[in-house]
């Protein structure tokens, strides 16, 4: 019985350099009739067993790599069959043949993601589940158009790249094959062959499940079947107007936040976390939380910012339904989640994207377009079908399956601009020229028209920090079609005057009140976020000046004037409580320092000032309409003083907000306000319980009917140093 296929395929099979492994292996019909064929290294002994009538028929080795082959000249036609294999040690292994099934992709499916537009696309590629022929396994496939070849290693076939060699679709580029007996929490690479003879062991990037750090191996998981209960949350996002609803975000990166000390300092799990995060949250009055990136990623010193499993959420804290059980508590409780997403670069690590094939198939070939110089990542190729449709596919892949009410996407500027830090000669211009990146560009508009379209009142929110126009404008209108914006703007004028010493500040007055120039052109939030509380640049506590009582008192005000100010808003974590220390990934936040009266007072204060933005409508009704802003002072640079009216919807719900940035406190003091009603004060940062001294207004403040500032009437009241004082008219 010799060999009945070319020397030549044969070769190219052994040296696993073969792109259609199932017209070799397998079954197939020959006029001498039914012949066998294996490539099972380590088998001593291949028998193949007919599924109906049991009988058996040994194959022959005819290769030492394990290579087998037998023909059955009495039967002429295919029938089902089962692979006996004896590995000579006493193990005899029972199976289906893998090169028996069909694709596990169909055409259609091939042909959309050739054109960008299969939506589901992570439902086909990856691995799954799935029962062929009525035989359970798991359904591989993968995009490598340029490989020379492909195979799915992993425990379940000694992590040996010939025995599970996968078949190239057309020219699709596409590589699959249906491996029976395959089972939930397997894990597995794909050995990839460049056309070099290069072999890496990658990831899959359309895995939904990987190894914990610093081991990469995809886990077979089965991603289905959780069983949500946030039905009235989904149904409550899709039929309000949620940005004319407060906002107020607490920034969190899960593997910092607080830590278990009496086990080694772990992490808290995804389930810990349903409970501890969701009860703090709740308890200090945030309406969402934003993680930090969750996609799987190999250092933990990145954040998360340089991914390796886009459509995996990080083991470091538990599984994936774990993280659906997070999600699904928070929203229970009536919790937003919103998640950072990065898709304008990843990094070189080589068990990830890049190279994935043995060419820039997610990047671009040429450095000038295809490497971030400053972060030492490569850029995607916005302009390839196959990588559009990868990164829109995971967008929607998180807000559908996972249920995210919106994704903050990072570093969008980045995106935008060609010459995004590089100089002249290190970036190539668009065919017109400019410096604009049209292909990001028209990708960005895609995926932001298609989200808008497929789930209302998710979210997608731009971290863009330069001046580009229509940022948040829809796509259809010749905008980027983003929902909301990060004032950056904002946030480094309001950084720089805040940390002045408050005798210097009447000479940066205008750092305080700018941001009223452009507060509307955008659909903004204010943030206060991690970037600006680590690399040497100091906590929130740290930036400001004075004593411990001034510190607590700066940041009282400085809060007080970000909630007043237009625009959703995000703090991150552990800036509640005044931490000293800069942020680390590496250990907890300082939550003892909650001991001391000046933290646990600015932790009341935080507290209870999200409880007045909950509750007074003016403070998020119309952050977007500058109609509903009204200037009382603007112009007191001498004394640091800026008021300013914010107009709800109702007449009666609006509020004058009085902001004092020195430690003098005034008496009698006379301020405009807008209607000729009497006023009572709603908050005031300096009350007793806030560790300050007191200087509250606690009786009906009248209406003096005289004009000041700009408004035709007026209230006297006491302001107190570093105070934030909200009135409200009573009517």
């Amino acid at each position: 019985m010799g060999s009945f296929f070319g020397v030549e395929e044969i070769s190219k099979l052994l040296k696993v350099e073969y792109a259609d492994p199932h017209s070799i292996l397998g079954m197939h019909e020959t006029e001498s009739g039914v012949v066998v064929r294996e490539l099972i290294p380590g088998a001593e002994n291949i028998n193949v067993i007919d599924k109906e009538s049991k009988e058996t028929y040994a194959l022959k080795l005819v290769h030492d790599y394990g290579y087998f082959e037998g023909i059955m000249d009495s039967r002429k036609k295919y029938f089902e069959y089962l692979l006996e294999v004896d590995f000579g040690d006493g193990n005899i292994w029972t199976t289906d043949d893998q090169y028996t099934f069909p694709p596990v992709i169909s055409e259609y499916d091939m042909y959309l993601f050739g054109e960008g537009n299969n939506y589901n696309i992570y439902e086909k590629l990856g691995s799954h589940l799935c029962t062929v022929n009525g035989v359970e396994g798991v359904g591989f496939a993968v995009w490598a158009p340029n490989a020379k070849s492909v195979s799915v290693i992993g425990n379940f076939n000694n992590w040996d790249p010939r025995r599970s060699m996968m078949r190239l679709l057309g020219k699709s580029g596409i590589w699959e094959l249906f491996i029976p007996g395959v089972k939930e929490f397997d894990i597995y690479k794909y050995h990839v062959k460049w056309q070099n003879g290069f072999v890496v062991e990658k990831t899959d990037p359309y895995g939904n499940f990987t190894e914990l750090r610093p081991n990469n191996a995809s886990i077979v998981y089965d991603a289905g079947g959780y069983c949500w209960n946030d039905e009235k949350w989904i149904d409550f996002r899709e039929t309000n107007d949620i940005y004319n609803l407060p906002m107020n975000i607490y920034e969190v990166h899960l593997g910092s936040w607080m830590r278990v000390p009496e086990e080694g300092e772990r992490f808290l799990t995804y389930i810990e976390l349903a409970e501890k995060l969701v009860e703090y949250v709740k308890e200090m009055n945030y309406t969402h939380v934003e993680f930090m990136p969750l996609t799987e990623y190999p250092f933990d010193g990145s954040w998360g910012y340089q991914v390796t499993g886009y459509y995996a959420p990080t083991s470091r804290y538990g599984t994936p339904k774990d993280f659906m059980y997070l999600i699904d508590t928070l929203h229970q409780n009536n919790i937003g989640v919103i998640m950072d997403w990065v898709p304008a670069h990843f990094p070189r690590d080589m068990n990830g994207l890049a190279r994935f094939d043995g060419t820039a198939l997610y990047e671009h070939e040429d450095s000038r377009l295809g490497e971030h110089i400053e972060w030492g990542t490569y850029i995607f190729n916005y302009g390839r079908n196959e990588v559009k449709n990868f990164l829109i596919a995971n967008a929607l892949y998180w807000i559908k399956e996972f249920h995210i009410d919106g994704l903050r996407v990072d570093a969008v500027a980045s995106m935008l601009y060609l010459d995004y830090c590089r100089s002249d000669g290190q970036w190539l211009p668009n065919k017109y020229g400019g410096r604009e990146n049209l292909e990001a560009v028209e990708f960005i508009k895609h995926m932001n028209s298609i989200i808008d379209k497929k789930y209302k009142g998710v979210m997608m929110i731009a971290e863009e920090s330069t001046s580009w126009e229509g940022v948040t404008r829809n796509a259809d209108y010749n905008g980027l079609g983003f929902s909301l914006k990060w004032n950056m703007g904002w946030m480094n004028d309001f950084l720089s005057y805040i940390k002045k010493e408050t005798v210097h500040r009447k000479y940066h007055h205008n750092y305080i009140t700018f941001s009223l120039m452009y507060a509307f052109s955008e659909n903004f939030v204010l943030v206060l976020s991690h970037d600006e509380v680590v690399h040497m640049k100091g906590s929130m506590m740290y930036k400001v000046p004075g004593d411990m009582w001034q510190k607590t008192a700066n940041l009282k005000v400085a809060y007080g004037f970000m909630y007043g100010h237009p625009g959703k808003k995000l703090m991150f974590m552990g800036n509640e409580i005044g931490q000293f220390s800069e942020w680390s990934e590496a250990r907890s936040l300082d939550w003892h320092i909650l001991e001391n009266e000046y933290h646990k007072n600015l932790q009341t204060y935080v507290k209870d000032l999200n409880k007045l933005y909950l509750e007074q409508p003016a403070l998020w009704e119309r952050d977007f309409d500058g109609r509903a802003f009204e200037w009382i002072e603007c112009d007191d640079s001498q004394r640091s003083i800026v008021a300013f009216t914010r107009h709800g919807i109702k007449r009666e719900e609006q509020l004058s907000i009085i902001c004092n940035f020195t430690e003098t406190p005034y008496e009698n003091f006379i301020i405009g306000v807008p209607t000729d009603k009497d006023y009572k004060e709603v908050f005031n940062s300096d009350d007793f319980k806030y560790g300050g001294t007191g200087r509250i207004n606690g009786n009906i403040i009248k209406n003096r009917l005289c004009g000041c500032n700009r408004c035709a009437n007026s209230v006297e009241i006491t302001l107190p140093p570093l105070g934030f004082v909200v009135l409200k008219p009573i009517y």
